[in-house]
């Protein structure tokens, strides 16, 4: 567990950029438009809705972009079919990794993802490959700030049914199962506290070291273009990525 939150803040650090901050923003309509889909526009009655609407904020997405994509994909339910995919390979070194995309053309996007491991020294495996080298858990971030308790955090966020309670440098990290992440969330929300972080992800069990230097700037060059490409939504891996300096 104690590798995962050093994880997570470096991806959370890496896409603070305004360029990524729009990728972001036109991702997670993608998602809405998926949720309401399936489950409808009313974040009340569509729980998948209502975490994708946490995420958005939590990503600093503004409220009017995030109900003009309900709006819009409520009133356009045969406009562009996304499905959403899983890919799992390897990077250099044997690194495992998994991309989830949402997509209107699965050829097109299966085509790019191969072409993106194999170019920078990885393969595309089979569903399942790799996937069981991580658990999926809800991971909830939430910023340190004057005046919070540390005891009074970690006792609401267990009451609220949360599995773990790690503090790190700058957050207060919760983690859940995946079925209790939107009580979870839902409850801390109604204390009134913001996230810097609030989806279900794949978290990983172990971590992989790579020591060859061509190795370490293929593999930072193959999770930088998974995650620039407009079809991915999400890239997880088990590399232990060097220390910033």
């Amino acid at each position: 567990m104690s590798g995962h939150s050093k994880w997570a803040n470096i991806k959370h650090k890496k896409e603070k950029s305004d360029a990524q901050k729009g990728k972001i923003f036109t991702k997670i309509g993608r998602e809405i438009a998926i949720a309401v889909k399936q489950g409808g526009p009313d974040p009340a009655s569509n729980s998948k809705l209502a975490d994708v609407i946490a995420k958005a904020k939590a990503a600093n997405v503004p409220n009017d972009n995030i109900m003009r994509s309900i709006k819009k994909a409520a009133g356009e339910m045969d406009g562009a079919n996304y499905e959403q995919i899983t890919y799992e390979g390897y990077g250099p070194g044997g690194v495992a990794v998994i991309v989830e995309a949402t997509t209107d053309n699965r050829n097109r996007t299966a085509g790019d993802i191969r072409h993106l491991f194999d170019k920078f020294g990885g393969n595309l495996g089979t569903t399942g490959c790799v996937s069981f080298m991580f658990d999926r858990k809800g991971v909830i971030l939430i910023e340190k700030k004057d005046g919070m308790d540390e005891d009074t955090m970690m006792m609401e966020a267990l009451d609220a049914g949360a599995e773990d309670f790690n503090v790190e440098d700058e957050y207060f990290e919760i983690l859940t199962s995946p079925d209790d992440f939107s009580s979870v969330r839902s409850a801390l929300e109604s204390k009134g506290y913001e996230f810097v972080e609030a989806e279900v992800q794949m978290i990983p069990q172990t971590t992989t070291k790579l020591t060859d230097p061509k190795q370490i700037e293929f593999m930072d060059k193959l999770i930088e273009k998974l995650e620039d490409h407009d079809d991915v939504q999400n890239v997880y891996h088990n590399w232990e990525e060097p220390d910033e300096e």
